[in-house]
């Protein structure tokens, strides 16, 4: 590969020979395995902290709480410093990153929110969990409101876009296709289970610019973004839709760049499992063809979770830059997973793989990363390199210090309420309403206006009835004479004449 730029290689520990990421092919993704507490955690902040100093900005989602201490400088011991001189690493200190909290719950961070426009129907009825009659529902819902100019920002649109759609079932069948009230009803079941849940704090305005996570600060140090997850990763599909939506979104709105000295932005998904629990076929698709093509946009991804057999082959195909923990072999499935994870690897000569897995201790890893010319390494047993971060999570307080000094400022802190479909579709609603209540008033005053002249005929009929038996009577009087008349009549109508 022909390239004009110097080579930067990120060093982040060392086995045989050092374990390092170079530069432009960070955006080739990768992958960080292992089991429980076999040191996931301290890998992904020596990553992100060597990304930062080398001023590419960082996203990482924090499940547990202790990623934060990415902000907080190490404590020194002795035994860190002798590591990190036997690993070979430069310039060794102990100090924080800069870093910005977010967090869609608003408890340890600015908030993030996105909208329903930009979540997508896919993506949408991935979080509902909505068959797929009910997820072609909810696609004649958005092109509804696409084609009507209809803003869906947050939930209480939807609620109301479908609320109009019910009501008015028939006519949006003929023009857009067919919906049910069970449908309907369906997805409304789920969008209120959502907001017992909190969804809507996910869901709104102001929506978070993308390009908030791609900042350095004064220094030239790209900022790590930290997205406290403790409370979301208690709603996995909100988690897992959160995490799929920032992949598209980049993927969308960021421009091709080709081959850079470093990439743009780095995204670690820990739990990166839920991504891919129970996604339909469509789902999967959309997430390779989005991992394949959005290293292109200078983003590279990094998912982290137990076992490389959490991520489908199509997705662990395209993670070239590979960490693996230690895993146990307790069960013949473990022993299975380990092979496979064994085998994801190039060889190495001196030792067998499936092996060295269940024997690596705490900060020791498999290693295999693309070497020059973009060809796998063979796999090294490697030492990682100690953070000069905090292992462990900061504190509420240091937090809040953090918060109050970030360069996002309190642009995010306010909710927006813009108009948008729900204030539309009432205003069309009521207006519907105002019509059919004008309709019934002049369909009640026809009724009567109908009833009246049916009570003038009877009217005019009964008096046409008098005038014809007065007339007959006076001319049986002229021939008959009144005697007779009267008897007649006194017989017929119970009076006299």
């Amino acid at each position: 590969m022909s390239q004009d730029f110097e080579v930067v290689k990120l060093h982040f520990g060392k086995g045989e020979r050092p374990a390092q990421i170079l530069g432009h092919y960070a955006n080739r993704h990768g992958l960080i395995t292992g089991a429980t507490g076999t040191g996931k955690t301290v890998t992904v902040q020596v990553l992100a902290e060597n990304f930062s100093q080398l001023g590419v900005p960082v996203f990482v989602t924090d499940v547990k709480g202790d990623v934060s201490g990415l902000s907080q400088a190490g404590k020194a011991k002795d035994k860190l410093i002798a590591r990190a001189e036997k690993l070979d690493v430069k310039d060794y200190k102990f100090e924080g990153s800069p870093t910005v909290f977010w967090d869609i719950y608003r408890k340890y961070g600015h908030p993030v929110r996105t909208t329903l426009i930009e979540l997508g129907p896919m993506l949408l009825g991935r979080f509902l969990e909505l068959s797929d009659v009910q997820e072609g529902v909810l696609n004649v819902g958005f092109k509804m409101a696409q084609e009507e100019k209809l803003a869906l920002l947050d939930l209480k649109d939807l609620q109301q876009l479908l609320t109009y759609m019910g009501d008015n079932a028939k006519d949006v069948s003929n023009k857009y296709g067919r919906v049910t009230g069970a449908s309907i009803g369906a997805i409304q079941r789920r969008l209120l289970k959502l907001e017992q849940q909190g969804a809507e704090m996910l869901l709104g305005e102001p929506a978070i610019s993308l390009s908030d996570f791609m900042k350095q600060d004064l220094s030239g140090r790209g900022i790590i973004n930290i997205m406290d997850s403790r409370d979301l990763i208690q709603n996995p599909q909100m988690y897992a839709t959160f995490m799929l939506w920032i992949m598209t979104e980049l993927f969308e709105s960021l421009p091709e760049v080709g081959d850079q000295q470093l990439p743009k932005l780095i995204l670690f998904f820990d739990e990166a499992h839920l991504i891919f629990d129970d996604a339909p076929k469509a789902l999967l698709r959309k997430i390779e063809q989005v991992a394949r093509l959005v290293r292109s946009k200078g983003v590279g991804i990094y998912f982290c979770t137990q076992s490389p057999g959490d991520v489908p082959e199509s997705i662990l195909g395209q993670l070239a830059n590979k960490v693996q923990h230690a895993l146990r072999s307790y069960t013949p499935k473990d022993k299975k997973v380990i092979k496979a994870a064994a085998d994801s690897f190039r060889p190495n000569p001196n030792f067998d793989t499936a092996e060295v897995i269940t024997q690596l201790g705490i900060g020791e890893a498999l290693v295999s990363t693309l070497e020059e010319g973009g060809a796998p390494s063979i796999v090294d047993k490697v030492k990682i390199a100690p953070p000069r971060c905090r292992m462990g999570a900061a504190t509420d307080k240091e937090r809040q210090t953090v918060i109050s000094r970030s360069p996002i400022g309190n642009k995010y802190d306010a909710d927006l309420d813009k108009d948008s479909a729900f204030e539309k579709l009432q205003e069309r609603q009521q207006k519907i309403e105002e019509q059919k209540r004008k309709a019934e008033e002049e369909l009640l005053k026809e009724k009567e206006a109908i009833a009246k002249e049916k009570a003038a005929r009877k009217t005019s009929t009964r008096r046409k009835k008098d005038t014809v038996w007065e007339a007959a009577g006076k001319t049986v009087a002229r021939r008959f004479g009144t005697k007779i008349i009267n008897a007649v009549w006194k017989s017929l109508f119970g009076g006299r004449r």
